[in-house]
């Protein structure tokens, strides 16, 4: 129990204290959001129509002390703002619409990347110091070091605009309507094949050679010993001695790696102009739309901290020891 108090004491601390910068830093900006709005129509905008323009974007001259408690207020309402660069709409519908987005490509990508990269990883330490150990390390380790945005502009100029193969931008075809029917949903998988392939590719390499490492110091260890001696099946070393302990790294690695995908792979989204949570906030950064920063910002700081915290309470059930060092 203390170690789970500890842990949610950590989440807690952590949570307010990127509220509270998430607070400060618009505030240090210069200009404020209404005169960011009120310059995009052309000729004046009124002083009735600014000042319509700083209540709706929260700009007030109060102390920055009652700013605050307005500003955690609104966050219990789910309340962030409007955004700029899709006015008047409120930034937390912003978020829902590209969230979604965001969790089904780059979400299903990583989970791919690390099924695939971990089972070649103790492939690839079962054959330590054959050609096929040799093949997937150099092979990962290539493929692993290729920038996402390079490799996107390269599959998008080779089977988009070369070969027609692929559709080159969005995540759907604009003579769709969404709905959950089969076509749509295909059409969504159609467009997806060359970002996800963008993610897969380059994280793979990761997972195996951080697999293979963790499997290779295993395979070392005493208990390994006694399971040849005892007579126990190569199959069953490899899975179920070797692969499950040193696993348990892997599920922190991967628990992380879910963490970052709700901020978007960046630069993805931007090279195919799919509309997650990494694109929107390219979108609100050229824009100079603050509240869409500052809310995917805070959205996004929330989510790896969450995340954290429930990595730390799978680790302390996973490996007791972990449990019983944040208690001693």
């Amino acid at each position: 129990m203390r170690y789970i108090l500890e842990r949610l004491g950590f989440l807690l601390v952590s949570a307010w204290a990127a509220i509270t910068i998430n607070f400060v830093l618009p505030r240090m900006m210069p200009g404020n959001p209404a005169l960011i709005a009120a310059s995009r129509y052309q000729g004046q905008v009124s002083p009735r129509a600014l000042h319509a323009l700083k209540l709706q974007f929260g700009v007030t001259n109060k102390p920055l002390v009652v700013q605050y408690g307005q500003y955690l207020i609104n966050l219990l309402h789910g309340h962030l703002g409007t955004s700029l660069t899709y006015y008047p709409v409120p930034v937390i519908t912003v978020i829902d619409n590209s969230l979604p987005w965001t969790l089904g490509l780059a979400g299903m990508a990583t989970v791919i990347a690390a099924v695939l990269g971990t089972f070649l990883g103790i492939y690839s330490a079962w054959k330590h110091n054959r050609a096929a150990d040799s093949v997937l390390t150099t092979g990962t380790t290539f493929t692993g070091a290729i920038p996402h945005q390079w490799l996107g502009l390269l599959l998008l100029f080779g089977l988009g605009y070369g070969l027609h193969w692929f559709p080159v931008a969005h995540s759907y075809s604009p003579s769709m309507t969404p709905t959950w029917s089969l076509p749509f949903i295909e059409n969504v998988m159609y467009h997806a094949i060359l970002p996800a392939l963008t993610i897969v590719v380059p994280g793979m390499g990761a997972w195996l050679l951080h697999m293979r490492n963790n499997m290779i110091q295993t395979l070392g260890e005493d208990y390994m010993v006694f399971a040849r001696a005892k007579g126990v099946s190569s199959r069953g070393q490899m899975l179920h001695h070797a692969a499950r302990n040193a696993l348990l790294p892997s599920v922190t690695n991967f628990a992380m790696a879910i963490a970052f995908v709700v901020g978007g792979v960046i630069l993805v989204e931007i090279v195919f102009s799919y509309p997650g949570v990494g694109y929107q906030l390219f979108m609100a950064v050229s824009n100079e739309d603050y509240p869409l920063m500052q809310g995917l910002f805070l959205f996004v700081s929330l989510s790896v901290l969450v995340v954290n915290f429930l990595v730390d309470l799978l680790y302390g059930w996973l490996d007791p020891r972990a449990r019983r060092a944040g208690e001693a």
